[in-house]
């Protein structure tokens, strides 16, 4: 086997909703891309949409990390064969009982995006493969450098990070069309992909649980992305513009508030899956919040998560970024392994979901 390519991506989602009409059904996101390809999502359940709490996963966001997409993929496949089997999975070292896949099968709404970002994939494989972004070219001025959005810093979260963060913070995120990585757009939401990824979180009012998957460093990153987290004063959250031009810097006086109890459910189900990981061939992955691999704007977690702070009526989303591997685009050879890794701990993750 080798990597997927965008038409190959969307037929293994389109394939599997044929494939087991009685298990899933196929979700045709409302825009197309840039491009104009439109894009697929699966919910994976045996009880009726909406019935049971829902996991949102998504990948593909960033171009260049290119097995977030099989992960996805296989997860999905593996799950669905499984139960209208009977049998468990099997993962390197790592196993779960029949019983472990009934559980999530009947016990969640299972929504799995693989590809958020079809423009930007198809362009890393067969152009640019250090290529991030998406493909707009609607800022770019007409230079060919300068196409592009990075989709995981148009979310809307503090996305005026030049108001919201502390000068010398370096917040990872840009301004400048022309910035090859972390340009955030114009305005938030004003790319086609966030826009489906908000669309999705809204037409599953019953998400409860959001991993967006991408690579690398090998670790599971929790909520919050702009500061550290601390759960004692509540007047520091990232609604208060009191503390604008404070945030971001490690070790001062601000910290983003998260509840004690979120604090504990986020760590704690995010060491499930690095255990759900290790288990398979021994690889450690760290469970730790965004901030702590670098301050960040703009990014699905942290959306994810607030949405229920902002608007109450809002059910709460714990929120989740995967970082698989240690390099964007490893031989096939090891992405089949790494596929295994997160697919356990992914499993893991939603088993232990349940619990809670």
């Amino acid at each position: 086997m080798s990597y997927l390519n965008t038409t190959e991506v969307d037929a293994a989602v389109v394939n599997l909703s044929t494939a087991y009409p009685s298990l899933c059904q196929l979700v045709t996101l409302p825009e197309p891309s840039v491009e104009g390809i439109t894009c697929h999502a699966l919910r994976i359940g045996s009880a009726p949409a909406g019935t049971r709490d829902c996991a949102v996963l998504i990948g593909g966001v960033h171009a260049r990390e290119w097995g977030s997409c099989e992960i996805l993929v296989h997860l999905a496949a593996d799950l669905l064969e499984a139960y209208q089997s009977g049998t468990g999975l099997g993962y390197g070292a790592a196993s779960f009982g029949s019983a472990q896949v009934r559980t999530v099968v009947d016990g969640m709404d299972l929504v799995v995006f693989p590809l958020v970002n079809p423009d930007g994939r198809h362009y890393s494989q067969t152009v640019d493969a250090m290529w991030r972004k998406n493909r707009n070219p609607a800022y770019s001025g007409g230079s060919s450098a300068c196409v592009g959005v990075d989709i995981n810093r148009n979310y809307d979260f503090l996305f005026d990070f030049t108001t919201a963060f502390a000068p010398g913070s370096g917040v990872q995120v840009s301004a400048d069309p022309c910035d090859y990585q972390v340009f955030h757009g114009p305005a938030a939401f004003s790319e086609p992909e966030t826009r489906n990824v908000r669309r999705l979180l809204d037409s599953c009012p019953s998400t409860r649980w959001f991993v967006d998957v991408h690579s690398y460093s090998e670790d599971m990153l929790y909520v919050w992305g702009d500061d550290q987290d601390q759960s004692t004063d509540q007047a520091m959250t990232f609604q208060n513009p009191a503390f604008d031009g404070q945030r971001g810097i490690a070790g001062d006086a601000y910290g983003e508030f998260i509840a004690k109890d979120d604090f504990d459910t986020s760590v704690l189900l995010a060491q499930q899956f690095c255990q759900g990981v290790q288990g398979v061939r021994g690889t450690v992955y760290t469970p730790k919040a965004g901030y702590d691999l670098y301050p960040t704007s703009g990014t699905s977690d942290d959306y994810a998560f607030s949405r229920h702070l902002v608007t109450p009526s809002q059910g709460k989303i714990y929120a989740y970024t995967v970082e698989w591997g240690t390099e964007f685009q490893p031989t096939w050879t090891e992405m089949a392994e790494i596929i295994k890794d997160v697919d356990a701990g992914l499993l893991q993750f939603c088993l232990a979901a349940l619990k809670r």
